[in-house]
């Protein structure tokens, strides 16, 4: 983990969705970055020099879905963290090293969703 205050990547193909995520993220003090598919989200990802302590990306992406760029990420980074978001969570087969969050989501569940994933890594 960074020793500020936790890098958490967004990976959301729907301007609103993602800027409302951002907002929720930074308002509980984590910093983000933002990026609107897995193509973009690689580029951080493939930058070593950047630290990324979270990933959470929508599932429903389109050219690359959640679950293909979640391997690519794992590639890149092995012991990432990754939160799925999904408005589909009952039909998602999340592997027992990843995480998944329902979309819609309270501010409270994302907190303590992306909390707990942090805490259990350190």
């Amino acid at each position: 983990m960074s020793a500020a205050a936790p890098i958490i990547l967004v990976v959301e193909d729907d301007d609103i969705v993602r800027m409302l995520i951002v907002d929720v993220l930074e308002e509980l003090e984590f910093e983000v970055l933002e990026a609107d598919g897995g193509e973009q989200a690689l580029t951080f990802l493939a930058n070593e020099d950047q630290p990324i302590d979270l990933m959470m990306t929508d599932v429903g992406l389109p050219v690359m879905d959640g679950r293909e760029l979640a391997d690519r990420a794992r590639k890149l980074r092995c012991a990432l963290p990754i939160l799925f978001a999904s408005g589909y969570a009952e039909n998602i087969d999340v592997p027992s090293d990843m995480h998944l969050i329902g979309k819609p989501f309270s501010i409270d569940a994302l907190r303590d969703k992306v909390k707990g994933i942090l805490q259990a890594v350190r």
